[in-house]
């Protein structure tokens, strides 16, 4: 359990109750604590949102409990919406989750049809956080996440701290002004080895930033594809995270918008399940660069990598309207790719990231 009395925490629990979710009196709050080394942050997140006059509920969950209804339960169980988190999303005004980490082989030992199955009843909810709800979401560092990154829990602890306390205010203001730069642009284009050549339009799309309203820590700026230009293959180095199990080496590739190979060097059937999901999830809705001067050590864990600044990622499946997407699905799986040492993004034809660093 980490130590309750790190004031860190308290101040952590400020900025989601106060800046990122900007919770008001009398508003009906969500807390999702996920693992129950989420207990400290849980606990502060309580307490602001009572200083704050809103009405906080907790609930609790497990990715152990989850892996027992998986290993255990029928086709129907497995493929089941929880009724409770479906009704916590219609109840709530806000919803914060924060999520702690659990062992990344804990699914291996669960065929990928159930995975599937359960990942889409989950996405179902996810689906309707984002349309009910102001919602934030957080990975707290623990114990797990430190074995899976094989990074030491302090030094862990550390990067997640300074990545939240940073200024995102002002941060936000610089990283607008880089999004306004790409204003108007039509063309992406990702080159990287022999293993990397991928664009897409743009065209008509608003290039936004994220800065901590919706993640914590957090650092993007983003856009959304148009699904019909989609050509050329993209190799993701770091696996890829879903439901609980790794997909390393994956390769994807688009013709004429039409995803037409998909490969991994491990769970391929699980890859292809995934991008089987529903009519959007084999498209994309999402480009993003990392702009978190402070994340800078892979965990395995997107919510964490996508923020690293020098990387990139694309996510599979629902896009988001406000900057244009029109990509729909109960999905949205963010692949991350490091291009700190090799490879640069071109927009128009000109490069805005090479060797890790913003140009404009």
């Amino acid at each position: 359990m980490p130590n309750t009395t790190d004031p860190r925490w308290q101040q952590v629990a400020d900025v989601l109750v106060g800046y990122s979710t900007a919770v008001e009196p009398r508003e009906r709050v969500m807390i999702a604590m996920i693992e129950t080394e989420s207990y400290p942050l849980a606990q502060a997140v309580y307490k602001a949102c009572v200083k704050a006059g809103a009405y906080p509920q907790i609930q609790f969950l497990s990715e152990k409990l989850r892996h027992s209804l998986l290993k255990y339960g029928d086709a129907e169980q497995v493929s089941w919406q929880p009724e409770i988190e479906a009704y916590g999303m219609d109840w709530a005004d806000v919803y914060i989750g924060l999520r702690g980490a659990s062992d990344a082989r804990l699914m291996n030992d669960i065929p990928a049809p159930a995975l599937a199955a359960n990942q889409r009843a989950q996405g179902q909810i996810s689906t309707m956080r984002w349309e009910k709800t102001r919602w934030c979401l957080v990975r707290l560092p623990n114990a797990a996440l430190a074995r899976n990154s094989g990074i030491g829990l302090r030094e862990l602890e550390d990067m997640f701290f300074a990545a939240c306390a940073l200024d995102y205010e002002a941060a936000s203001a610089k990283w607008r002004e880089t999004a306004q730069n790409l204003s108007g642009s039509e063309t992406v284009r990702i080159i990287a080895g022999e293993d990397t050549d991928f664009e897409f339009s743009v065209a008509g799309r608003e290039w936004l930033v994220f800065d901590g309203r919706i993640n914590l820590p957090d650092g993007e700026i983003y856009t959304a594809p148009v699904n019909s230009s989609l050509n050329g293959r993209i190799h993701f180095g770091l696996p890829g995270v879903f439901g609980g199990r790794l997909i390393p080496d994956i390769r994807l590739e688009w013709r004429e918008g039409a995803l037409i190979n998909a490969s991994a060097s491990s769970n391929e059937e699980y890859l292809r399940r995934i991008l089987q999901t529903d009519a959007g999830s084999s498209r994309l809705g999402e480009f993003a660069f990392g702009l978190n001067p402070h994340m800078n050590r892979f965990c395995g864990d997107s919510l964490y990598d996508e923020k690293i600044s020098g990387t990139i990622h694309l996510a599979l499946g629902r896009a988001y309207p406000e900057c244009g997407g029109e990509n729909q699905s109960s999905i949205h799986w963010d692949l991350v790719k490091d291009l700190r040492s090799q490879g640069a993004v071109y927009v128009d034809g000109a490069p805005v990231l090479q060797a890790g660093k913003l140009l404009i």
